[in-house]
């Protein structure tokens, strides 16, 4: 079983489109280094389909994030992903923040040495 990674980062601020294509080129980087992964941005065209407000889809995003392994942060202003990473931290899931060279180090050591 691969570790399951949740990748949190800004959606709304600057550009959805840009920040969903962001968070999906670091998600291809998480699952070359053998992790599953979580991109709770892609959210995006859920919503386009069936349009649901904001407290409903960070709702869903913590109900999804509970079952994660761990969090990688992405860098950037954002009030949802500062939530998730404090939901993370309250439940002992561990969240590495990738503007920080350790801590993205430490992200995929832990992807690589992962035993569930």
């Amino acid at each position: 079983m691969k570790p399951l990674v949740y990748v949190a980062g800004p959606y709304t601020r600057a550009d959805p489109v840009l920040n969903t294509r962001n968070a999906c080129l670091f998600a291809d980087e998480l699952i070359a280094a053998g992790a599953a992964v979580i991109v709770p941005h892609l959210s995006l065209l859920w919503h386009a389909i069936s349009p649901a407000p904001v407290d409903a889809w960070y709702a869903r995003d913590l109900d999804v994030l509970a079952h994660c392994h761990a969090v990688a942060w992405l860098p950037g202003a954002s009030e949802g992903a500062d939530a998730e990473v404090a939901f993370a931290q309250r439940h002992d899931i561990p969240v590495y923040s990738t503007s920080h060279d350790g801590s993205r180090a430490a992200l995929f050591t832990f992807i690589k040495e992962w035993m569930p």
